[in-house]
Order: structure tokens, then sequence, then C-alpha cells
């Protein structure tokens, strides 16, 4: 017996209908070849909501930093998928998957990247939570002595596609231009709150968000600070202390460009003086800045 045509069809928007919907996505990255980030949440809460940093960090961090891994993991895919960091869009994204040292370093890069963005631009949680930082800088020792491969049984090399990451946009300007560095100064956002507010003595105080998480009692820097290393990102077009960060800081007073300045902010502030060394997002009203031009 003959079947109809739409007999046909209908089978088939059965079948496929049928079919898990985690077929047809892009394969998520091997976990195996994710770097842990070798600390967990919650040590040694001090009765504020901050509690211990990773060894060595000598800060104070959210006691629900770092995340659970499954979360990390949900947001590194869906980065690594879009090619940038879908919370922070002007952040590229990669993750190599080979056994080479300077791929292991960018898949840290990545690991922090997703950490610091979890949940909007500059809004996560900080490298301190984690030994990322301190087994990069081991990496890039071996690879400074010669050694560009990693032991076998470190990574298991997996085969994805990848989508591109998007080129950065950059300000085009003579690198040091006087004019662009004045004009820098002239339209950086406020960072929108002071340093040392009520502290406990223990190096940590308020931040910009009342009854949020509290901050190292430096932070934010003082404007001048901040405005001289945000002037040397944005004529670099990258974080100069986090170069695998792209900075854009156009001039022009529309809301696309308003919202790039503030990223650019946030990006240096939390790069102040190392990849992920700064000061959180939450030292300042810019996220909130971010969210009013929505």
């Amino acid at each position: 017996m003959k079947l109809s045509s739409f007999a046909i069809l209908v089978a088939t928007a059965a079948y496929v209908s049928a079919y898990p919907l985690s077929q047809w996505r892009k394969r998520d990255v091997d976990p195996s070849i994710v770097p842990d980030f070798g600390f967990e949440s919650g040590v040694n809460p001090t009765g504020t909501g901050d509690c211990d940093g990773a060894p060595g960090t000598n800060v104070k961090i959210p006691c629900f930093c770092p995340p659970p891994r499954d979360v990390m993991l949900k947001a590194l895919n869906e980065n690594i998928a879009a090619g940038h960091c879908v919370n922070n869009t002007v952040v590229s994204f990669d993750f190599p998957t080979d056994n080479s040292i300077q791929s292991e370093i960018s898949r840290i890069n990545g690991v922090l990247v997703t950490l610091q963005n979890l949940r909007g631009p500059g809004v996560g949680c900080p490298a301190a939570s984690t030994t990322l930082n301190a087994r990069r800088k081991a990496l890039q020792d071996q690879l400074a002595s010669g050694n560009t491969n990693l032991p076998a049984a470190t990574v298991t090399p997996v085969a994805t596609t990848s989508t591109p990451a998007p080129a950065a946009t950059t300000t085009a300007v003579p690198a040091g231009s006087t004019d662009f560095r004045a004009q820098v100064a002239a339209l950086a956002p406020e960072l929108g709150f002071e340093s040392g507010v009520n502290p406990d003595g223990t190096g940590n105080c308020d931040g910009a968000i009342p009854g949020g998480p509290k901050i190292p009692c430096q932070c934010p820097p003082p404007r001048d600070e901040f405005i001289s290393q945000l002037q040397d990102n944005a004529v670099a077009g990258k974080a100069v202390h986090n170069p695998d960060v792209k900075v854009d800081f156009p001039l022009d007073d529309s809301v696309a460009s308003k919202k790039a300045r503030i990223i650019a902010s946030l990006i240096t502030i939390q790069n102040l003086r190392g990849p992920g060394v700064g000061c959180p997002a939450v030292s300042t009203t810019l996220s909130q800045q971010l969210e009013a031009l929505d």
C-alpha cells in the first residue's frame, strides 16, 4: 500500500520533533580540557557576605564565588559557540583544544573571561576566587623556557567546530595621540563611588550596592590612576595588563558608544594591575549606568 505525501510529511515531522533537541545543537566542549578553578566557595566567611580568596591572593571575595562548575561550563559553552563573551560582547573569545601550552593559556583566559562576566559586563566572580592566574603564570614561565607542549595526559584534544570570533573594533588613532588621550579623559564615565566606605577592620569596605558584597578598601582606584590606565588601554585597543581582552573606546554620542565606553572602563578597573587583578565592578556604579542605557 502506498502512503500519501501528507502521511509521509506527518510521520517525518513527528520523528523530527521527537528527536532530542540537544542532538541538533553544536557539540559542547569536552569538560576534561576545561581548567578547574582550583578553589571552592565559602571559605572562612566573615559574616558580612565575603570569604577568603584563593591562596596567595590575600583578598576577600564574595562567598558565592567561584560558582558551581556546571554553571561555569554552561556559560563557557555559550561563549565558545558565540565566538565572544555573550554577556560582554566586545570581548572576543577563543578556546583552542590542542595540546600546546599556549592553547592551555588561552583556555585559562577563556575561563577567566567567563567567570568575570558570568551575569553581565564585568558582573561575575573575580580571578582571586580561583588559582587560574597562578597556573597561567607557571605556564608562561614554562613557555619562556622553551617547552611548548603540555604533558600528554593533561588534555585530550577534541574535534569541535568553532565559530570565528568577530574582528575587534578599535578606535583608529595614532599611538599616544595627545588629542585622543584628552578625549578619553573627557568622555570617561564617573566611577560613581569612592573607596574606604565603612571599613570593617579586615581590609574590606562597603561596595557601591547597598547591602551587597564587600570590596577591598582601596577600591575603586583614584580617578587619575583609572584615567591614565583607561587612556593606555584605549590607545592600545586592548587591556595592556590583559592583552587577550579587546578595548573599544568610540568618541561619538550614540548609545552604543556610551555603552562601549562604560565596558572599557569596567575592563580597565578589573585589570588595573594584571590579568584579572584590579577592582570589582561592584566598587563602582558602572554596571547600573550600563543598564540604564538599555
